[in-house]
């Protein structure tokens, strides 16, 4: 069957159970990026999208990537990005330039003072990450979680959907 046909047949309707489940996962990602979203503005002036800008970033060598493999890291469109780091520039914290291997690609950086913020905000966010969703689960639990995670995560990205990664901390500067 293709979109077409798909679109014009009758849904098949959620059960109960599906239909609870959903209602959860729908709970839980809405609840869940509203608390951190509140915790990081709240520690450390930042929102969630910045943190993980600033963060993808600091994860890499030479505190540099491709803008358009950080969108795909922060899960993000290209203009959402742009505006991102439009205003990280502004703070001083990254900048832009055009790629030194290929002209066409513009590169983010996170600056020393990038590095600083990342590093000062990255403890409370990740406080936040463990009381939220880390520790209530046992490790059987999170195994399950990310399993599940991932395979639905796996069924957005052969829909065309981006994959991003989760919270951590920092790694120590070269």
């Amino acid at each position: 069957m293709d979109v077409a046909e798909e679109e014009e047949s009758e849904p098949c309707w959620l059960s109960g159970p599906e239909q609870a489940a959903w209602r959860s996962l729908n709970s839980l990602t809405i609840r869940l990026r509203a608390a951190l979203e509140a915790d990081l503005e709240r520690s450390a002036g930042l929102n969630l999208f910045e943190y993980l800008v600033l963060s993808g970033l600091s994860e890499e060598p030479g505190w540099t990537l491709r803008m358009s493999e950080l969108s795909a890291r922060a899960d993000s469109s290209l203009s959402r990005l742009s505006h991102a780091v439009s205003r990280l520039e502004k703070r001083g914290w990254v900048t832009r330039a055009p790629d030194p291997q290929d002209g066409r690609y513009i590169e983010a950086r996170l600056t020393r003072l990038g590095w600083d913020k990342t590093v000062a905000s990255a403890p409370a966010h990740v406080r936040a990450v463990r009381r939220s969703v880390i520790d209530p689960l046992d490790a059987q639990e999170l195994r399950q979680l990310q399993s599940a995670c991932e395979k639905v995560l796996d069924g957005l990205s052969r829909s065309g959907a981006g994959a991003g990664r989760g919270a951590s901390a920092p790694p120590a500067p070269s």
